[in-house]
């Protein structure tokens, strides 16, 4: 079994930077795919970025080239580096975790981000 452990959000001004860290444990070595997902209130969860056991990334047209998602193997942790935030990307912020051979991902509990104007 999986366990994702999210922490990082905060209060910070536009065109600040912020850092979220996901640390998982458990039957670590199932993880494949690793990612990061928002949901601001009112809205559906949107993805963000997401990262391959082998290190290839990909984010949302909303983040390119403002947030960066990187992975620690070693640490079993996931990173997601924001930088230029904007008021647009207040949100709960979600780790996920797809496991290899299974349809059901694991989810953080979520952290705040808020950014003011």
């Amino acid at each position: 079994q999986v366990q994702l452990v999210e922490s990082g959000g905060d209060l910070v001004q536009g065109g600040g930077s912020l850092r979220l860290s996901c640390a998982a444990s458990g039957s670590i070595f199932s993880i494949n795919v690793m990612g990061w997902y928002r949901q601001a209130p009112g809205k559906q969860r949107e993805l963000v970025a997401t990262i391959t056991s082998g290190g290839n990334a990909n984010y949302a047209d909303s983040v390119k080239d403002r947030f960066t998602i990187s992975r620690d193997n070693t640490k079993n942790t996931v990173y997601l580096q924001m930088n230029s935030l904007k008021p647009e990307d207040t949100a709960v912020y979600y780790c996920q975790a797809k496991l290899w051979g299974s349809p059901f991902p694991i989810w953080g509990q979520g952290t705040q981000v808020t950014v003011s104007s």
